[in-house]
């Protein structure tokens, strides 16, 4: 098991940065690219394991994914209909994306799929999907009374629903919207609030209409998706932990280049602003039908807010790091309506009051979401990420202001999603010393 140390507090952090590619986006640009006619390019993708685990899933369904690890990704799509009977069980490992999205695919092959994950992943809720995909015609069961993975599918003929999701949920819309293409008739998605619609830009850039009115998106059935270049934003969920870190660090003036501004994804950047944040967005452009630009953000104070209502589809993965830029903020901040949080790679909710906790914040629990009393000092300690990326890194930043050393014990998960991390942490903070090592499992 790996450890990260780090020291604080750190001095300002000055430069510039450019982040990994965006995690949803590199998901869907390789699922869409194998079930495109022709060969789909992708420039800069995400090479975390998450991302790895939908190449891998894509291989074992007879999809020839070239070039991992190179500038260029290459996807040689088999079509809609091209894919084959995986020989074995298709592991997603921690990627909850890649095990709903593939659901989606597989309800409408023309046989049998077991999809499987860590346990972690098992762990997570997956009835939001089996139920409506049962209701236009799956075949699908899952573990614990179809709630859990494994899921086992053997694919068929699917019909177009108009489904009223519980919850706003990209993965839960995106399975659908997916399964649509092969429907019999439309597939409507209505959702609580709206949530991030990269598979929609995405099906469009690969030739396939989509309407959105407002909180429902509706996809015709497809005859063929057509291969496309690829161009991959920074992702702002990787983005978030750099622009907290110059927000709360004195002195701090960076630049952060390159980051998707898709105004589903940055409900942060708005939350941020809203505390006092000075986030200035420069070299506004479009790219691959996604808004990018430059963020240039500079020190200050922070104040308490209140965070909630159909803000928090648009921030939920950036829950994490709000939680520290709010441990470090005057005031009292409430986050609610993010009962989500309790069914991700941890109980985040748990996590946050837990670990914040041990390095000094004043965190309370909440149902659905948590109470933060800003401005105490933090105090470096040992903490623990629970196995949980984001997690992780929120821990790694707020040691940034801790005075003295922490130690974040399970950083290895860091990788599933931003295996650069702990690299450019070094490059900005290199006085704060961040240092991954093996972790004595005797101490």
């Amino acid at each position: 098991m790996e450890c990260l140390s780090i020291r604080g507090p750190a001095p300002p952090l000055i430069g510039r940065l450019r982040v990994p590619g965006d995690k949803s986006i590199t998901h869907r640009a390789i699922l869409l690219g194998a079930l495109a006619d022709g060969t789909t390019e992708i420039r800069g993708y995400l090479t975390g394991d998450d991302c790895w685990r939908t190449a891998a899933i894509c291989r074992a369904l007879g999809v020839e994914v070239e070039g991992w690890g190179s500038p260029v990704l290459r996807v040689h799509g088999k079509g809609l209909r091209g894919l084959r009977e995986a020989e074995g069980i298709l592991d997603a490992g921690n990627s909850g994306t890649s095990l709903r999205l593939f659901s989606g695919v597989l309800a409408a092959q023309p046989f049998l799929s077991i999809l499987t994950g860590d346990a972690s992943l098992c762990r997570r809720p997956m009835g939001r999907i089996i139920q409506p995909l049962r209701q236009m015609g799956a075949s699908i069961w899952g573990r614990a009374g179809d709630q859990y993975p494994p899921l086992a599918i053997r694919g068929g003929p699917l019909r177009g629903i108009r489904h009223a999701s519980p919850v706003a949920s990209a993965q839960v819309k995106s399975a659908l919207l997916l399964a649509g293409l092969y429907a019999e008739g439309p597939m409507t998605v209505v959702e609580p609030a709206p949530s991030r619609d990269h598979t929609e830009r995405m099906l469009r850039g690969f030739g396939h209409p989509v309407e959105v009115a407002g909180r429902t998106v509706t996809v015709p059935p497809a005859r063929s998706l057509a291969a496309v270049p690829v161009e991959v934003p920074g992702d702002f969920s990787s983005a978030a932990f750099f622009l907290v870190a110059a927000c709360l660090v004195p002195g701090s003036r960076l630049t952060v280049t390159g980051v998707g501004l898709n105004p589903t994804r940055t409900g942060l950047l708005e939350v941020l602003r809203t505390m006092g944040a000075a986030i200035e967005v420069q070299g506004s452009r479009e790219v691959c039908g996604e808004p990018v630009g430059d963020l240039l953000v500079t020190a200050g104070p922070l104040r308490g807010v209140s965070v909630g209502g159909a803000l928090l589809p648009r921030l939920v993965d950036e829950i994490p790091i709000l939680a520290v830029a709010a441990a470090a903020a005057a005031g009292e901040t409430e986050i609610r309506d993010a009962g989500e949080l309790r069914v991700k790679e941890s109980d985040r909710i748990a996590a946050l009051a837990g670990e914040l906790g041990r390095l000094g914040a004043d965190v309370a629990e909440r149902p659905d979401g948590l109470t933060i009393r800003g401005g105490r000092a933090l105090a470096g300690t040992s903490c623990s990420s629970r196995g949980d990326h984001r997690v992780a890194m929120a821990l790694a930043i707020a040691a940034l202001v801790a005075r003295g050393g922490t130690r974040i014990a399970d950083s290895a998960c860091i990788r599933t999603s931003f295996p650069d991390f702990v690299p450019l942490l070094r490059t900005v903070a290199p006085a704060a010393d961040p240092q991954v090592e093996a972790e004595d499992q005797n101490a």
